[in-house]
């Protein structure tokens, strides 16, 4: 972040003094106006200070979701009414640069107004505005006796971001209401610590499904990302972690399958431990998690982050039909509306939300049911998503 923080102070001033223009155009008032940069030295300033604090503390973590979430709300709104006065500006070239017009600036004020409008609800409603994604996969040697069989898939709860029991709650009962034959979670159920599921325990061990719960763990889950006073200190959290899933009725998979039965029929379901690109620990092994799974098994692998999917599923050399991941949060923020998504994280991420395929192979990334850092979610809702398995073709 340290390195970026140049580029990103001079995207913010530059789109500062353009659309500082429009608020020129409006008023004059010399209160009004240094109002406007105060604003941004002082939001500059938490920047700064997200730097110099120590990595991984609770001030650093509580300046890191305020000075987020006030960012966006500042900057956002701003860039998206650049547009219009750039509009103005092409068309003033031609035309021997008169003054701006005040309607010009009107709009693009009002454009701003909107968008402040959205990026609030983003960031005070947002967290908890939960969908419910469905998508149907045929697969031609899916067995017969699980023709229709649902999943419930939910990701990155990150329960230490949580404050709002009701919130929660809303989540996890639109996960029951599925009445689904399976829940998978695919790993980050904690930002950094066990210790963040303790008031959480009760409410998600109340998920119910009649063929089981299952789950994998996450890049958050083995607190790489906090200073510890010792490693066996760390040991110790992980191992408690891993006692969590047991008290809220999941069975972990470590690098490993355990076999899904119905009617003398089965699947294989596969999970393994984080391995990500991009500096990302690789802890996942599917080899070891597939050794002792047979070649011609219908295989559901549960793998946390994304890029497992290109960088070592697709080229393992048994089938694995389809893939739960989760991780990229959608970024939080986005525009998903009518089949048309966007995020700043697909320049990051390959497949990055939704069903993806590669022969016959599928891979579903959930946008998340939590969230982390900003303390919010915009555009990028939090997500729910029943997966049908069906038999045949499409």
């Amino acid at each position: 972040m340290a390195k970026r923080l140049p580029l990103i102070i001079l995207l913010w001033f530059c789109t500062d003094l353009y659309f500082y223009k429009a608020i020129h155009t409006l008023t004059r008032a010399a209160d009004y106006l240094w109002i406007y940069w105060v604003i941004d030295l002082l939001l500059m300033g938490g920047l700064a200070a997200v730097i110099f604090v120590r990595r991984g503390s609770q001030m650093q973590q509580t300046l890191i979701t305020w000075v987020i979430g006030l960012m966006l709300l500042a900057f956002i709104p701003r860039l998206l009414a650049v547009p219009v006065l750039l509009i103005e500006d092409l068309s003033r070239l031609f035309r021997g640069f008169p003054p701006r017009e005040l309607w010009v600036s009107e709009l693009a004020f009002g454009v701003a107004a909107v968008m402040f409008l959205v990026v609030l609800f983003g960031i005070t409603r947002g967290r908890h505005f939960y969908r419910l994604r469905r998508e149907t996969i045929w697969f031609p040697d899916l067995p017969e006796a699980f023709d229709g069989f649902t999943i419930t898939q939910i990701t990155d709860v990150h329960s230490g971001s949580f404050t709002n029991a009701a919130g929660v709650q809303k989540g996890l009962d639109l996960v029951n209401d599925q009445q689904s034959d399976v829940i998978l979670f695919t790993g980050d159920l904690v930002n950094n610590k066990a210790s963040e599921m303790d008031q959480w325990i009760p409410a998600f061990a109340g998920l119910k499904a009649p063929t089981g719960k299952f789950s994998i763990l996450g890049n958050h889950d083995y607190g790489d990302y906090i200073q510890w006073e010792s490693a066996e200190a760390k040991h110790a959290n992980l191992k408690r972690l891993k006692q969590v899933h047991s008290e809220i009725g999941f069975r972990l998979l470590l690098d490993e399958a355990v076999t899904l039965k119905k009617d003398d029929q089965s699947i294989e379901l596969i999970g393994v431990e984080n391995w990500g690109k991009g500096g990302f620990h690789k802890y996942g092994d599917l080899e070891k998690a597939t050794a002792s799974v047979p070649g011609d098994a219908f295989k559901v692998l549960m793998s946390h982050d994304p890029s497992h999917w290109e960088g070592v599923t697709l080229e393992h050399d048994q089938h694995i039909h389809l893939t739960l991941s989760g991780h990229t949060h959608g970024m939080q923020f986005g525009i998903d509306f009518l089949g048309f998504k966007w995020s700043p994280v697909q320049y990051v991420y390959k497949q990055w939300a939704g069903l993806y395929q590669n022969a016959g192979r599928y891979l579903y990334v959930n946008r998340g049911f939590g969230f982390l850092g900003l303390k919010g979610r915009i555009g990028m809702w939090p997500e729910v998503a029943v997966i049908t398995l069906k038999r045949g073709s499409r």
